[in-house]
């Protein structure tokens, strides 16, 4: 939304005369940066502990996650099936099955896995204009055309930051002049491009931040903000691999972050409560990746004890849909919506796994008979 309005001076972080020199207190902070620093130790050593299929499982499942949670979080829904294919395509990872291609998909897709998996390389205006022109491949944001793989231009107005439907939109901030951007990316290219001074998590939360203060394109700003700062962590960790959702954690917690960004621009540059809440937030995610280790594992044990057992496509489909963490119960319909078949082939799919052990029935009858994995 671009709506211009009469500022006053000093209203936001950009237009103090300090900008951009950032200020924190270390010592506030440091409490939670070990917290952080032993969790991400906590999970090094169990994923140490899994196999190379195994971590290649956690990776994608992490990855999903990320790509499906930082577009909803600016209220696109991707479809988890399409955005897991399409990270296996690009990972090698055998999921059986793959779902049709979706350009839309495919361009989140390629940004996380660029900003992941070549963290180690400079970021610069022409790498981030390639993930715009991947996150909008028409042209357009919904039926709105919009500048694409170029900085924005302010035609209809200054860029306002907003949250909420349409016709209930909360301005939060308002990003800088766009005759300004040439010079402020270039600031912070050379920043974030630098070694960091001090902890690497910092950086990333500074990176974060800063870049979604600049708002730099029409659109897809806070994707491409969260995508530099989960480059930001994978330099920090030193490793490609992801096992946790940064952007799943904000997700969970939108109101707090958006809430947090708003309190922010329109505070001074000591920044030290949104690396407070960074932080937590990151500690929280790090925290959670427990139990989708947990599921991986028990995943691999559940193939592993049925190894034997003959299955078609569609059983061992659905069956995997379950054990990457289905939230509603497995019944018949059910089955004949994650299958895309008839309720009367889900029934013989169904029947046939009850006779070989692979299922219990769940107490209860009709059509809201529900069905439980054996050994899981």
């Amino acid at each position: 939304m671009f709506t211009e309005k009469p500022q006053r001076s000093h209203t936001y972080l950009w237009q103090r005369t300090d900008w951009p020199q950032w200020r924190f207190d270390a010592v506030a902070l440091a409490d939670t940066l070990a917290q952080v620093h032993r969790a991400q130790g906590y999970l090094a050593g169990r994923t140490a502990e899994l196999g190379l299929a195994q971590r290649d499982q956690a990776t994608l499942q992490a990855l999903t996650q990320e790509v499906v949670t930082t577009s909803a979080i600016e209220g696109e829904a991707l479809n988890p099936d399409t955005v897991r294919s399409s990270i296996a395509r690009r990972l090698g990872v055998d999921i059986g099955a793959l779902a049709p291609v979706d350009r839309h998909v495919d361009g989140v897709v390629d940004m996380v896995l660029d900003a992941t998996q070549h963290h180690a390389h400079p970021l610069t205006a022409e790498r981030l204009f390639g993930w715009h022109a991947a996150l909008f491949p028409t042209g357009y944001s919904g039926r709105v055309p919009i500048q694409v793989g170029a900085w924005r231009n302010d035609a209809a107005g200054p860029m306002q930051v907003v949250s909420s439907p349409v016709g209930r939109e909360k301005v939060h901030f308002q990003a800088p002049p766009a005759a300004t951007l040439p010079a402020e990316t270039a600031a912070f290219f050379r920043w974030f491009n630098a070694t960091p001074a001090g902890d690497a998590l910092i950086h990333a939360g500074l990176a974060h931040l800063w870049l979604v203060t600049l708002h730099p394109f029409d659109d897809g700003n806070g994707r491409i903000s969260r995508a530099v700062g989960d480059m930001a962590l994978a330099r920090a960790e030193g490793s490609a691999q992801r096992f946790y959702s940064f952007s799943a954690q904000i997700q969970r917690e939108r109101k707090q972050y958006y809430d947090q960004l708003e309190t922010t621009q329109r505070g001074t540059l000591d920044v030290t409560p949104w690396l407070s809440w960074f932080l937590a937030c990151l500690l929280r995610a790090v925290q959670g990746a427990d139990g989708l280790l947990s599921g991986v594992l028990n995943k691999a044990q559940f193939w592993q004890r049925w190894a034997g057992t003959p299955m078609n496509e569609r059983q061992t489909r659905v069956l995997n849909h379950v054990l990457d963490g289905m939230e509603a119960k497995l019944t018949n319909a059910k089955w004949a919506t994650l299958g895309k078949c008839s309720a009367d082939t889900a029934l013989r799919d169904i029947n046939d796994l009850l006779a070989r052990g692979v299922l219990n029935k769940l107490e209860g009858g009709g059509r809201s008979t529900g069905y439980v994995l054996v050994g899981c």
